[in-house]
């Protein structure tokens, strides 16, 4: 996969064949990075193009769980049980896709449990049927950066998902918490940075092109 020092590299290249010395920041051509992948993302998200990509996916092995009151988890409607299970932290930062966060699995630490994900007023709906009892599913949602799940009595679960945020802290991989930020991986499938890094210029360039035709300040008779 792409680093972010490849493609800030690339494009900072093109640039400078462009216009000499162009005045923009690596943090600049980072963000735009980010603006458009995201777009570009969610737009293949929609054609179902990227959960079978297993090099965009990301694996937290061992997410902590705690109790936590059926209140906070938004379901005001449940009478039955006081607590709900929820991450003991925030999740990184998911993308986000049309239908929501662009997690591909939430199971058991072995992987060998599924849950389906829902919505809190959803579940609430489904708790409230005549034939719930019956219903052996194991559901969960996201909700303000926590996975809640209602009908488990676990100590952790395991995520799989395409995240924007930093997951080093939830690696059992040491070296993944000291990588520099040119050296960490952009999280978009490959295919697409051709795309990304054009549109990234053409807003670059756009934006060069306006700063040089902008008024001389020596000349700003308002100066």
């Amino acid at each position: 996969m792409t680093t972010v020092g490849e493609s800030v590299s690339r494009i900072r290249n093109t640039l400078k064949a462009v216009k000499e010395d162009p005045f923009v920041t690596d943090r600049q051509i980072y963000y735009n990075i980010v603006k458009f992948g995201k777009a570009l993302l969610k737009r293949e998200s929609d054609k179902n193009k990227l959960m079978r990509l297993s090099s965009l996916i990301t694996t937290l092995p061992f997410v902590e769980l705690i109790d936590v009151d059926k209140i906070e988890a938004g379901c005001t409607g449940i009478y039955s049980g006081c607590t709900f299970k929820r991450t003991q932290e925030k999740i990184p930062l998911p993308f986000e896709g049309t239908y929501g966060p662009l997690l591909r699995a939430v199971t058991s630490i072995d992987g060998t449990i599924k849950l389906y994900k829902t919505e809190s007023k959803t579940y609430t709906s489904i708790s409230k049927s005549s034939t719930f009892k019956y219903n052996k599913k194991a559901y969960f949602w996201y909700l303000n950066g926590y996975i809640y799940i209602p009908n488990v009595d676990w100590d952790a679960i395991r995520i799989e998902g395409i995240f924007e945020g930093d997951t080093g802290d939830f690696l059992c991989e040491p070296e993944a918490q000291c990588k520099i930020k040119q050296d960490q991986q952009f999280p978009f499938p490959e295919y697409l940075f051709a795309e990304i890094e054009q549109m990234v210029l053409n807003e670059l360039t756009l934006t060069l092109k306006i700063n040089d035709s902008g008024a001389d300040d020596s000349q700003n008779p308002h100066r």
